[in-house]
């Protein structure tokens, strides 16, 4: 429902842009927010704001006319200014017509509003930690409506989604989908072949690591894991993550009797995405990587500890999640009482994992 500012007509509307500032699973949950906007509005181009460094993963999707990125923090601040006031300078250039806020966060709605965009949408928010001038800074402001309860809430998705139904468009998908670029797909078979993976090889992905350690299961443990895999399986098991896990990747791989292949750090996020889709399986914790796989069509099997997979795992049947039998998961929190340690993680028995991965295994219908 509409609490701010009336319909705007579809006629006339040439650009739109879309601020989606969250993490890396949130651009990917964002994805048919994309897309519902591009059938809402078949004639118009659509260009969209993320954070510095995840426009790689977006740039194959056909529906994006151009990517913004909020530039990278500096050490000097005039640097970070001079580049901050450029970016916003190419945003006013585009002259949008309509853009449509996310998420409710100051930096957005400040950056929306110095776009010039004619019409600024979100979700309208108050209370406790939401300043008083976020909402005065949009043209329009959207109470979602209430959905009906469902076995999972689809996350991030139906947050965004949300927001276009309160402003009466319709979602044309609720599931995510990634685009691989040729240029991507290419560079990535190289490196895999680098490092001896062919076509006949048979391989899954693994991200043991998360932004958040209270979500992650123990290294020692992914090790067990990556050698039964290949000693029972024939498995070979390629490790991926972001540029500052590469240190512990590297004690998971040698751990593992050269039965695993270190690509944390290896490739960017839109390489990462083709990387992911030619994988028979991604294995891992709570973090980004199960989002991307998901998207681009790989099955997924994936830890939950404090946090809900039923706000978050990724759709579908092809997709597997192993959560503790302790009874206070999920709690919600950071860690045990806040301390940043997860005990029901550190209970979650090896068996309980291979259990997971034999039956998503099974599912793929391959012969293992």
């Amino acid at each position: 429902m509409i609490v701010k500012g009336k319909r705007i007509s579809l006629e006339g509307i040439k650009k739109i842009l879309v601020i989606q500032l969250g993490d890396i699973g949130d651009v990917v949950w964002a994805t048919p927010t994309f897309h519902s906007l591009k059938k809402a509005y078949p004639k118009a181009s659509m260009y969209v704001l993320l954070r510095h460094g995840a426009g790689s993963l977006l740039q194959a999707d056909p529906a994006i006319e151009n990517i913004f990125e909020v530039p990278a923090p500096r050490d000097n601040f005039h640097d970070t200014a001079a580049e901050q006031l450029h970016l916003i300078r190419q945003l006013r250039c585009e002259h949008f017509d309509v853009l449509f806020d996310l998420r409710a966060d100051e930096r957005g709605a400040i950056t929306g509003f110095l776009s010039g965009a004619s019409h600024r949408v979100a979700r309208y928010f108050q209370g406790p930690g939401v300043p008083f001038w976020r909402n005065v800074l949009f043209t329009h402001l959207v109470r979602a409506p209430v959905s009906a309860p469902n076995k999972q809430s689809y996350g991030a998705a139906e947050q965004s989604l949300s927001l276009l139904r309160g402003f009466g468009i319709a979602a044309s998908t609720t599931l995510p989908k990634l685009w691989v670029s040729a240029v991507d797909e290419q560079k990535v078979a190289g490196i895999l072949a680098g490092k001896g993976i062919t076509e006949r090889t048979r391989w899954i992905s693994m991200n043991p690591f998360s932004r958040w350690p209270y979500k992650e299961w123990d290294l020692q443990k992914w090790a067990t894991i990556i050698e039964w895999l290949f000693a029972e399986r024939g498995i070979v098991t390629v490790l991926v993550g972001a540029g500052n896990e590469k240190k512990r990747a590297s004690e998971v791989a040698a751990h593992c009797k050269n039965v695993a292949v270190n690509l944390v750090g290896a490739t960017s996020l839109g390489e990462l995405a083709a990387l992911l889709s030619k994988s028979m399986l991604h294995v891992g914790v709570d973090s980004a990587a199960p989002h991307i796989a998901a998207a681009t069509g790989t099955p997924t099997v994936t830890i939950y500890g404090p946090s809900s997979w039923k706000d978050w795992a990724p759709v579908g049947e092809t997709h597997h999640v192993i959560v503790p039998s302790d009874p206070c998961a999920p709690c919600h929190q950071k860690g045990c009482e806040g301390s940043g340690r997860s005990r029901c993680l550190e209970h979650l028995g090896i068996d309980r994992v291979k259990d997971g991965i034999h039956h998503a295994l099974a599912d793929i219908g391959r012969p293992f």
